[in-house]
């Protein structure tokens, strides 16, 4: 699975950091929904933090689609709001 940190770049990363960005995302959208905008900035920093140091950075000039986008801690709560689905930011992982 591919992830792309917005300013940062994009990272493949594993399903055991996809299963944990994931309870990071319900934190995220809990936070949204409270309008509360220091802990959603904490939350996404937590987010690109897990992805930087246990993904694998992909070289700058890769261009393959990023199955995730996690916007950077500094977007104001709506802005960050425009980029959330009904899923929140991760995507569901696929029961086999």
């Amino acid at each position: 699975m591919i992830a792309r940190i917005l300013g940062t770049g994009q990272f493949e990363i594993s399903d055991d950091t996809h299963r944990q960005l994931d309870a990071l995302d319900e934190q995220a959208v809990a936070a949204i929904d409270a309008s509360d905008e220091e802990t959603l900035d904490g939350v996404l920093a937590q987010m690109a933090e897990l992805i930087e140091t246990q993904g694998t950075r992909l070289p700058d000039d890769f261009l393959g689609a990023s199955d995730i986008v996690i916007p950077p801690a500094d977007l104001s709560l709506d802005e960050t709001r425009a980029l959330f689905s009904e899923q929140g930011l991760i995507p569901d992982i696929p029961v086999a």
